[in-house]
């Protein structure tokens, strides 16, 4: 069958970003107003938008298909290693060059990234202000307008690394939205490029195949929507998260520290990975134990703290987003088990009690998070402990921060999974599983979200329906890989196939995967 074919998987996948970004000229993230008169809205009832949705949805089917193939023939044909990771990377190419010249798609966050970058650069506090400050005739106006209703009075939550960004975007541009978009687009593409080149060297420190890693972290639908195509600043924030794991792992947690440092100041749950680079010191450092315990406590948070002061000082935005972190906690998101839970308990409450819902429904995200760090912490002691890698450590901790937050987007999914994408965990038999369930999840959630980025009831029962087939489709492939070990044919597992040894090198053990040595010699 041609889809079985690397050409065919590709091809295919080229039609669907390629559907994607012409239905986005009708039915994506389009502004308010566009003086160029390139993207402008048509209303979400019109004819024309209704058949450009409805292509944006199909080729979003197509592309969710083609990575499927992708990984059915990648199973099939194994190729030498090599080979497999450069057909990976001219495929991520292929898949990724439609979307660049689209408009917004699936998100319109990329409007209030605009409006703030001009709010810097025109002197406002972003941190007590949102972008309905910006008048008619201010730089970023025509952004500003475009912004969502939530987030038109909402202070940043962003750190000033990003802000800094943004405003050098608006300086460049104008503030002329359609430039202004491109300029974020090219952000977006390298810090696509930096995941790639992060999640490649963390798959060679962790003994894992790089193709198969780029597979799930890289080549993922989810991803490639809403990193390139949205634009959000997560795919930055995982790149420098991911980058100064790297940089730990070969011996320099100095500077791994810093450029963690720098994800925080984009987005804070970066900091996660200073606790994992902490654990690396104290592994592998010099010195007695009291002296590396000492360095391990002390070094990466003494490194990030002062990145975050240099970095505020140089944006001039001030400290505000010390207070602003948890401003996006304020808008309801149905993906939040504990805002759901606690909102339900709270209504429940008020029924009998005469409660307060909303506060039963701070306490229970508060509860979530104290239960996530407590998850948290005890996967830093197993990697501590030398039971854990610490890069499938850094993983677990942000899904598990994710699936306990107070608020949850589509796209906090990727946080962890590229890590865990890395770490090589599709050849242990309980890695494979939680591989398998990463994938399910990525199936699904890229239905959750309309091209124009709001949020439908009925893309809750297309992703639930994704997932289902996503099951089904992976029972499938064990029931046919049971009867071929039956028939003493070599099967891969059933979540991903198994890391190709490199030479020299025996296939790994589930103990082997999951335990981890420490660098021996650290140059910093």
């Amino acid at each position: 069958m041609w889809m079985r074919t690397a050409a065919g998987a590709r091809r295919l996948g080229v039609a669907g970003s390629l559907a994607m970004a012409v239905g986005g000229l009708g039915a994506g993230s389009l502004p308010a107003y566009d003086p160029w008169g390139l993207w402008q809205q048509r209303g979400s009832l019109t004819a024309v938008a209704l058949v450009c949705a409805l292509l944006a949805y199909a080729g979003l089917t197509l592309l969710l298909v083609a990575w499927w193939a992708d990984w059915r023939r990648a199973a099939e044909e194994r190729p030498s290693g090599g080979d497999r990771v450069r057909e990976t990377l001219v495929t991520l190419a292929c898949w990724t060059a439609p979307l660049l010249l689209a408009p917004p798609l699936y998100s319109a966050d990329v409007y209030s990234y605009i409006a703030q970058g001009a709010m810097v650069l025109e002197g406002h506090d972003v941190y007590a202000r949102g972008p309905s400050v910006l008048g008619p005739d201010s730089l970023g106006a025509d952004a500003a307008a475009s912004v969502g209703g939530n987030w038109t009075d909402t202070p940043a939550p962003y750190g000033p690394v990003f802000l800094l960004l943004a405003k050098c975007v608006v300086w460049v541009t104008g503030g002329a939205v359609v430039p202004a978009v491109f300029g974020m687009r090219l952000a977006a593409v390298a810090a696509l490029a930096l995941i790639v080149w992060s999640v490649r060297r963390l798959a060679v420190e962790c003994g894992a195949d790089e193709s198969r890693a780029l597979w799930l972290a890289a080549l993922n639908p989810l991803l490639l929507m809403h990193v390139v195509g949205g634009m959000h600043n997560d795919g930055l924030m995982i790149g420098l998260m991911l980058a100064g794991i790297v940089c730990a792992l070969r011996g320099r947690w100095l500077l791994g520290s810093a450029v963690v440092g720098l994800a925080m100041m984009v987005k804070s749950p970066a900091a996660i990975a200073l606790l994992f680079i902490a654990v690396i010191v104290v592994r592998g450092g010099r010195g007695t134990a009291v002296t590396r315990v000492a360095k391990a406590v002390l070094g990466p948070v003494a490194v990030a703290a002062l990145v975050a002061v240099g970095t505020t000082l140089l944006a001039g935005t001030g400290f505000g987003w010390l207070r602003t972190q948890s401003v996006a906690a304020s808008v309801h998101t149905p993906l939040s088990l504990t805002s759901d839970i606690g909102l339900a308990i709270g209504h429940l409450a008020r029924l009998a009690a005469g409660t307060d819902p909303m506060a039963v429904k701070s306490a229970t995200q508060a509860l979530g998070l104290a239960a996530a760090l407590a998850v948290i912490a005890c996967l830093a002691v197993r990697s501590l402990r030398g039971r854990l890698h610490p890069v499938p450590g850094l993983g677990l901790s942000l899904l598990v921060l994710v699936a306990l937050s107070p608020m949850v987007q589509p796209w906090y999914l990727l946080w962890g999974t590229a890590a865990v994408a890395a770490s090589g965990l599709a050849a242990a038999g309980s890695g494979a599983r939680l591989i398998g369930v990463l994938v399910v999840l990525s199936t699904a959630l890229v239905y959750e979200t309309q091209p124009s980025g709001h949020t439908p009831a009925y893309g809750f029962v297309l992703g639930a329906l994704a997932a289902v087939l996503a099951v089904a489709a992976l029972r499938r492939r064990g029931a046919g890989s049971r009867a071929s070990v039956a028939a003493g044919k070599p099967v891969p597992p059933l979540a991903l196939p198994l890391p190709r040894p490199r030479a020299g090198q025996d296939q790994p053990t589930d103990s082997q995967v999951m335990a981890w040595r420490a660098p021996s010699q650290f140059k910093d």
